[in-house]
C-alpha cells in the first residue's frame, strides 16, 4: 500500500477525522488488523487563518508547498490537503512536488455525477463559496454549483468559531438546515459539504437533500488510490 501524505491541521478537528476514516476504510478493504501508512504534517491553523484573513494566498501557498515537500522527502507517495478552502493554493503545491495530489473536489464530483446530479448546493467557508477555484473545478465536470444568496458570513463564522474548535450545537445546525432548504427551493438536487468540518455538524438525517461529505469521499478515494 502506498504511503499517504496529509497536509493537515486546518483544522485539526477534521484532520483527526481523516486519520480515522482512512484507517477504517483500509481495514474494511484489507481486513484483519491492517491500517494505512500515513504521514501527517499538521500545521498551526492560527497562522494559516491569519493569511486567509489578509487574502495573502501567495504566502499561504508557499507555506503549504513547504509542507508538501516535507511529506515528499519523508517518503509519501501521494498527497492530500485536508481542507477544502486551501485548495486555492493547489497549483503552488503541485509546482513544488513530484508526487500526485488528490484534489478534494474530484471524488465528490464523481459521486454526484454517478448519482445523476446536475445542480448542486455548495456549503463551505466564504472563500469556497465566493471564489472561483472550487466552483470552476465542478463546472469543468458539467456540475452547476449554487451557493447561499444570504447568510454566507454567518455560515462561515460557525465554521471558524465553532466547528474548528470542536463546538457542535443545535442552533448552528438549524442555521445550516435553513440554508439547505433555500438551496433546495432554488433547484439544488444535492448538497456538497464543502468544508471538512461540516460532517461533524450535519448528517443525512438533517437534510431533505442528499449530502456529499467531501471529507469522507476524499478519504475513501485516497485509500483506493493507495491500494491501486
Amino acid at each position: 500500500m502506498k504511503t499517504i501524505g496529509i497536509i493537515g491541521g486546518m483544522s485539526w478537528e477534521s484532520t483527526a477525522q481523516y486519520y480515522a476514516l482512512i484507517n477504517r476504510e483500509t481495514a474494511r478493504r484489507r481486513g484483519g488488523l491492517h491500517s494505512a501508512p500515513i504521514l501527517i504534517d499538521s500545521l498551526d491553523f492560527a497562522e494559516i487563518e491569519a493569511l486567509q484573513a489578509k487574502a495573502d494566498w501567495t504566502a499561504a501557498g508557499e507555506r503549504l508547498a513547504v509542507s508538501a515537500q516535507r511529506l515528499e522527502t519523508a517518503g509519501a507517495d501521494m498527497l492530500m490537503l485536508a481542507t477544502n478552502t486551501m485548495h486555492i493554493v493547489v497549483p503552488d503545491i503541485e509546482a513544488a512536488t513530484k508526487i500526485p495530489l488528490l484534489h478534494i473536489a474530484d471524488p465528490t464530483a464523481d459521486a454526484l455525477i454517478d448519482d445523476g446530479a446536475e445542480t448542486v448546493g455548495l456549503l463551505g467557508t466564504r472563500f469556497t463559496m465566493e471564489m472561483d477555484f472550487y466552483i470552476d473545478r465542478l463546472r469543468q465536470r458539467s456540475l452547476d454549483a449554487i451557493v447561499p444568496e444570504v447568510d454566507r458570513t454567518n455560515l462561515d463564522g460557525i465554521i471558524y468559531s465553532q466547528l474548528c474548535r470542536g463546538i457542535i450545537n443545535d442552533t448552528s445546525r438549524g442555521i445550516y438546515q435553513d440554508a439547505i432548504e433555500k438551496l433546495s427551493r432554488r433547484g439544488a438536487q444535492a448538497i456538497i459539504l464543502g468544508c471538512t468540518e461540516l460532517g461533524l455538524l450535519l448528517s443525512d438525517e438533517d437534510s431533505p437533500l442528499p449530502l456529499y461529505d467531501t471529507t469522507a469521499l476524499h478519504a475513501a478515494r485516497a485509500v483506493a488510490l493507495a491500494l491501486d
